[in-house]
């Protein structure tokens, strides 16, 4: 199966989106994503259809399909810039024609008796009406062909109603009350202004992933060797670089992929994937993010991974498909919007008909149908969710918080507990040795030789301590390791001989003493224990009091002794402690906790994976080079707790975000309707209405960016 990943343009309301989803599915693709927001399209493919096939089928819908960047080229088809969007270019070209039109409006006060020939006016608006049909006209033929009309069947009809009226006008003679060119011309140009409005906001709340992109095309300094085997340096895009190639990175460059320190020493700043604008200290071994920024230094370091397998190019493809999901909030958006056209054409034929028993006028009832037409907008509820939702994830990715899903940021706010795992996320996780004793007739090296040959094997962080503190050349061979999960590790040597090294679980038959961490045993005899020290987060206690302010229970969850979890909490302000707890046990307490209370699950996704999945909400602290973590629904980058408040506020401050845009949604829809029905207001000003209602839905939402939500 392969992911495929296109920007498609043309897009404009949910319709839109459904059209595509829906024409997709029909061809037997599978995990379909499209994100109105974005204009990003996604899918898994079997090779059961050709590419052309489906690129063909979507452009013949009506939309325009530009394909994924490759080498770091652009796409295809691709076009930027202000004179490459396909509603400014249009409406450069229809305004001068329109201006032209409306003049003879102002006949009262500017005399110009040539434009009130039907003949010239004609001449003037067939430019602006075969551009718009062109557009609005080709799109809505092919969205009533799909089974879904969209809202450019509204302006079409709306354009070619005024249109074909003014024709016949002109044909028959009736006189300048019967010519409506400038009304149709108004129609398409305004209606081709919002659209380009309506385009540059959305575009706006992107910024913080076109950030993200930008950062992935950098120039490298590549490394290779001549025949004589002497050093040479050449610059090539960083797209073409593979894993294992050597680079040389300079003061002042971007790391240009993912890649490890062999020499040298650096100071970097990582606020691009992390959020975090203090510089890290990097020496040989270290890994390298692509995308962060070499403040001080020079490095000579290996490519881990290509441009397209590296961390930034997985957050990207993270927060894009996280932007193509449809919470719950957007289903009844999503309901309406599917019958909105065909309900807005019954109300403007119905709005003709009362108005024309009513006034026994033709032409103010046709006006009054057209002004119904042009100024519903089923766009205003499309956008509603996917605006806020790609403002919520964007700004969150550049803080260095990532969801998987934007069901995850409606759930936020639900959250009434929060359950903590102590080790590496109350606490810092880089444990030290502070004290071991030995009670057995063994040396101290045997013993270190000993706690070493098996801890070596864990990669729980007090094990990975003990195995980088008392690293030995000579360890131990066994014939059989075993690692019980949340307790120890069980090895049997080539003599035969048992060893185990792990919690008081392990020892409690051979000493009543709980008190130390790690408990090394031979043959059910004790050999000795290890004491460690892990220093609680800086951070820690002002988070929980956070969580405090907003009425959240707190638990702390271990799977550490009952003392010293109650000392923490103690410490902490922690509401309520679940001690000496087993993965298996953990998982029983979080699905409970789940099933009564909407709980969050905040751990460091090495042994809680199995509870952070259970949680309503997993939230994991990990390293960046780990966000692949499928278990949590929202990672928290560089083990940052501190942005758990903020990853709480963009949740709520999201949806309430989308609660205020379908609010505006519907409220306008409400009001516009009845009042273009009663005549209040012209086709002209309806079809302006209409585009300015989605600038304001995703000016609001552009809010997100710089509003404090925490």
């Amino acid at each position: 199966m392969e992911t495929i990943h296109w920007n498609v343009e043309g897009m404009s309301c949910s319709n839109c989106v459904l059209t595509i989803s829906k024409y997709l599915e029909k061809k037997g693709l599978e995990d379909v994503k499209v994100s109105l927001a974005g204009g990003d399209v996604s899918f898994l493919s079997n090779g059961g259809v050709e590419k052309k096939e489906i690129k063909k089928g979507i452009e013949d819908l009506g939309y325009r399909v530009a394909e994924e960047a490759q080498d770091g080229k652009p796409a295809a088809g691709y076009r930027s810039g202000v004179f490459a969007n396909q509603y400014f270019t249009r409406l450069l070209f229809c305004l001068p024609f329109t201006i032209l039109l409306m003049l003879h409006m102002a006949d009262k006060w500017m005399p110009i008796h040539w434009l009130m020939n039907p003949w010239v006016q004609l001449v003037l608006c067939l430019p602006v009406y075969i551009t718009g049909m062109s557009f609005f006209g080709r799109s809505a033929i092919q969205s009533i062909r799909n089974g879904m009309p969209n809202m450019n069947v509204l302006i079409s009809i709306g354009a070619s109603a005024a249109f074909l009226y003014s024709l016949a006008g002109s044909l028959l003679q009736l006189g300048p009350s019967y010519l409506f060119y400038e009304t149709s011309a108004a129609i398409i140009t305004l209606i081709f202004l919002g659209n380009f409005l309506e385009d540059v906001s959305i575009r706006s709340t992107q910024k913080a992933l076109n950030s993200l992109a930008r950062s992935q095309k950098v120039r490298a300094n590549m490394i290779a060797f001549d025949e004589h085997h002497q050093e040479l340096i050449f610059p090539v895009d960083n797209s073409q670089l593979r894993s294992g190639d050597l680079v040389l990175i300079k003061s002042g460059e971007e790391v240009p992929a993912d890649c490890k320190i062999l020499w040298g020493t650096a100071s970097v700043n990582e606020a691009i994937i992390t959020g975090e604008s203090l510089p890290v200290a990097k020496a040989a071994k270290d890994k390298l993010i692509g995308g962060s920024l070499v403040i001080d230094g020079t490095v000579k370091a290996q490519v881990t991974a290509a441009a397209k397998d590296s961390v930034l190019s997985t957050i990207i493809n993270l927060v894009k498909r996280a932007q193509g999901d449809k919470p719950p909030v957007q289903q009844m958006a999503e309901k309406i919007s599917a019958v909105f056209v065909p309900v807005v054409l019954i109300i403007a034929a119905l709005t003709f008909v009362m108005n024309y028993f009513f006034l026994h006028q033709l032409t103010p009832s046709i006006m009054r149908s057209i002004a119904v037409l042009v100024i519903a907008c089923p766009c205003a509820m499309g956008l509603a969710t996917p605006a806020a939702i790609a403002v919520g994830l964007g700004r969150a990715a550049k803080s260095g918080i990532l969801f998987r899903d934007a069901k995850s940021l409606e759930q936020f706010k639900n959250i009434r507990q929060a359950v903590f795992d102590k080790t590496g996320t109350l606490t810092t996780g880089e444990f030290v040795i502070s004290d071991f004793q030995i009670l057995d007739e063994i040396s101290a090296d045997d013993f270190k030789q000993t706690a070493f040959s098996l801890e070596k094997y864990s990669n729980h962080p007090i094990a990975k301590c003990i195995s980088n503190e008392w690293k030995s050349q000579a360890s131990l061979s066994w014939s059989n390791v075993e690692e019980v999960k949340g307790v120890g590790i069980k090895a049997t040597a080539l003599s035969g001989d048992l060893y185990q090294a792990g919690s008081y679980a392990m020892a409690k038959d051979l000493t009543s003493d709980d008190s130390h961490n790690v408990y090394i045993i031979k043959n059910k005899k004790l050999l000795g224990w290890i004491d460690m020290r892990d220093e609680i987060r800086p951070e820690a206690a002002a988070v929980v009091g956070y969580l405090h302010s907003k009425n959240i229970k707190t638990f702390l969850l271990s799977g550490d002794r009952l003392a010293k979890c109650k000392q923490i909490a103690a410490e902490l302000g922690i509401d309520e402690v679940i001690a000496e707890q087993s993965p298996e046990q953990k998982l029983d307490r979080i699905t409970g906790l789940s099933a009564q209370i909407p709980t969050a699950m905040i751990g460091d996704g090495i042994n809680d994976a199995p509870a952070l999945a259970k949680a309503t909400i997993g939230i994991s602290m990990s390293d960046a080079s780990n966000i692949a973590l499928q278990t949590a629904d929202v990672v928290l980058m560089s083990h940052g707790l501190k942005k758990l408040p903020l990853s709480l506020g963009l949740g709520k401050h999201t949806f309430l975000t989308i609660k205020q845009n379908l609010f505006w949604a519907f409220f306008y829809n409400v009001i516009a309707i009845p009042v273009a029905a009663f005549g209040l207001l012209t086709p002209a000003v309806a079809a302006l209405s209409m585009g300015l209602s989605d600038v304001m839905l995703v000016l609001n939402s552009t809010r997100l960016f710089v509003k404090k939500v925490e």
